[in-house]
């Protein structure tokens, strides 16, 4: 063993590195090294005491406790310069915890004898360890892992670990549909139901009937009563697997806006499931939120009910939801609040000239809003026909965009700061000029056509004519074929902002200003793991814009992705999930929310994940320069 190397090793580990160089190198002589393979219990909980204390140089090991009934608790991760074994080196009673190497590791060593007497003459010493290393601390964070639910574990997960078929009603009432719709509202009656499922001859569910239907398709129409049941009926079935989660059946009572799912196992009905049953399930549901929406017919009514959709963020945080199921909700309950205020716009107008589609881009058109972000929308309207035509849709456009705005803002959406808005008369055209801007922004791709790319290409249709947004899918990625150059300039966005890890796998954090001591989690994060993706996806022309759906569809098709799929998606949902956490924190302070956090309030095995996060992003930024070389600038 070389001393020099020792010391070294020590000047940069705390606490040691608050010596002196004549004490380091005292030190370093009293250092002995000790090899363990991966998978060696170096101590156990209620066994021996430890006779060293631990630095580890090399490797990895893993710190928990296990409960009576041998359920684990993580307490920590530690590698490189992190040290174990103190508690029980200075308490010499017993191990409280298990610590398994997770890799070969390697580890310097130093007797409880060096050890007292660095306590005795250094104060520095002495505090690094009584803050980070009390009993008190170990038994705080068990308890804590064991009642908490945020990142990693604990909470009542009902909606993510209860299946449709546990909870769903087992008795069906169901009539063929050969039966008149007196005949139906009778059967609905007698039973004390709100939905009627309609099957075939072969007993399989081909529609369903609501109290809605007889309100809206029949009384309100002044419809025949003695018509066949089948006319008012909803087709095509929108139904749910028994062995589904509830979190999946909520995602589609919102995303449909119904609020009875047929329940099929095998292909064969066995129940039905409403939004009571979800409300009965853990009290409330974001499908009320949905259907309050749903309900209110002016901006006024819909400004309290879009207050209450952060609540939502909190309850799935403590049920323990992922970051991919918490956006996705957010994002179809938002779609709901923007197509009600396009739905009143449109009873304020008139119906429009030209048929239009209303899309979201950004976060918005990748389904990944945490809590209410800037507005990033834009109008696609038919190509008019006349002169004349194009004027009027000019005129309407206009004026309807701005009270959509307007609206939004009521609403509690912010305006986009750099105006890429519907309200602006350059992002509400039509089709035939949103052809032009995309084959212009990829034929002479200047920095401010870059931008508009990577804005407006995760473009996504919300509401209206759906196919005028399909038809500008389809030929951007026609555009996009054999355009290298224009991929050269987004990959050069991609590489740009680069993850805020050090040379000594310190976090980089900003040095002055409001937010000094802190990092940026969606620029240097998010961001780079988002362009990257939608790098690949232009590559190998994929339609799917959000970005964990890209990396699935490009999982076959791309190298990179091939190789590191997971290693992506669990870093995207990591700092998402870290986000949505500091951010939720924000708001229910009432503070603003930003995405700027303080790694010195992670906790260990936080900053440890972020930082094999961050090394990732990294790590395929430079694989993008390796391929894009020639065109990095």
């Amino acid at each position: 063993m070389i001393i020099e190397e020792v010391m070294e090793f020590l000047k940069k580990v705390p606490p040691f590195q608050f010596l002196d160089d004549d004490a380091i190198t005292n030190l370093a002589f009293g250092v002995s090294i000790e090899f363990y393979p991966k998978g060696t219990t170096v101590l156990q909980q209620g066994g021996p005491p430890s006779k060293y204390l631990h630095i580890i140089k090399k490797g990895g090991v893993k710190v928990f406790r296990k409960s009576s009934d041998e359920e684990e608790a993580i307490i920590d991760y530690r590698s490189e310069g992190d040290i174990f074994g103190y508690l029980s080196l200075i308490g010499g009673d017993k191990s409280r915890v298990n610590v398994l190497t997770v890799e070969d590791t390697i580890c310097y060593l130093l007797n409880r004898e060096t050890v007292k007497n660095l306590l005795d003459t250094n104060p520095a010493v002495r505090e690094f360890f009584m803050k980070s290393f009390l009993n008190i601390y170990i038994d705080k964070t068990y308890k804590e892992m064991q009642s908490k639910s945020l990142v990693y574990s604990g909470g009542d997960k009902v909606l993510f670990t209860t299946s449709v078929g546990e909870i769903a009603t087992k008795e069906v009432i169901t009539a063929p549909h050969e039966i008149t719709i007196q005949e139906a509202a009778k059967l609905m009656c007698h039973n004390k139901i709100s939905a009627l499922v309609v099957i075939d001859s072969g007993g399989l569910p081909v529609g369903i009937i609501t109290d809605r239907d007889l309100r809206g398709k029949v009384v309100a129409k002044g419809r025949d009563v003695n018509e066949p049941v089948k006319n008012i009926m909803s087709i095509p079935i929108i139904r749910v697997d028994a062995r589904d989660y509830c979190f999946e059946a909520i995602l589609k009572m919102i995303k449909y806006n119904i609020h009875h799912l047929p329940v099929v196992k095998e292909g064969e009905l066995k129940g039905i499931i409403t939004n009571h049953d979800f409300m009965l399930l853990q009290g409330t549901s974001p499908i009320s939120i949905a259907r309050d929406i749903e309900s209110q017919q002016n901006i006024e009514g819909l400004e309290p009910v879009s207050k209450q959709i952060n609540n939502i963020v909190c309850l799935l945080l403590k049920e323990g939801a992922k970051a991919s199921n918490i956006i996705r909700i957010i994002t179809e309950i938002n779609d709901r609040l923007v197509r009600k205020v396009l739905e009143i716009a449109e009873r304020k107008f008139g119906q429009p000239p030209v048929q239009y589609c209303w899309i979201g881009f950004g976060s918005e058109g990748r389904k990944e809003q945490t809590f209410k972000t800037d507005q990033d929308n834009a109008i696609i309207y038919a190509d008019p026909a006349t002169t004349y035509e194009a004027e009027e849709s000019k005129k309407y456009f206009s004026k309807f965009a701005e009270f959509v705005r307007d609206s939004l803002i009521q609403c509690g959406f912010p305006l986009c700061p750099a105006d890429f808005m519907a309200s602006n008369p350059k992002w509400c055209q039509p089709l035939k000029t949103w052809k032009k801007y995309f084959s212009n922004w990829i034929s002479t791709p200047t920095s401010d056509a870059v931008l508009n790319s990577v804005t407006f290409f995760d473009f996504r249709p919300v509401y209206g004519e759906t196919s005028l947004a399909e038809e500008l899918r389809d030929s951007l990625i026609s555009m996009l074929k054999d355009q290298k150059v224009f991929l050269g300039y987004i990959a050069n966005m991609a590489i740009k902002n680069r993850p805020p890890i050090g040379f000594l796998k310190t976090f980089v954090v900003e040095k002055s200003g409001e937010h000094k001591d802190k990092l940026n989690l969606k620029v240097k994060g998010i961001a780079p793991i988002v362009d990257m993706v939608r790098l690949f996806s232009l590559e190998k022309t994929i339609k799917e814009t959000g970005t964990l759906e890209r990396i699935n569809a490009l999982k076959d098709k791309h190298g990179i992705v091939k190789e590191y799929r997971e290693e992506l998606a669990h870093a995207f949902e990591f700092i998402m999930l870290l986000r949505i956490q500091h951010q939720f924190e924000q708001v229910n302070s009432g503070k603003e929310a930003d995405n700027f956090i303080n790694p010195n309030n992670l906790s260990n095995l936080e900053k440890r994940t972020a930082k094999e996060a961050f090394n990732l992003i990294s790590k395929i930024q430079d694989m993008v320069i390796e391929r894009y070389k020639h065109m990095i600038f």
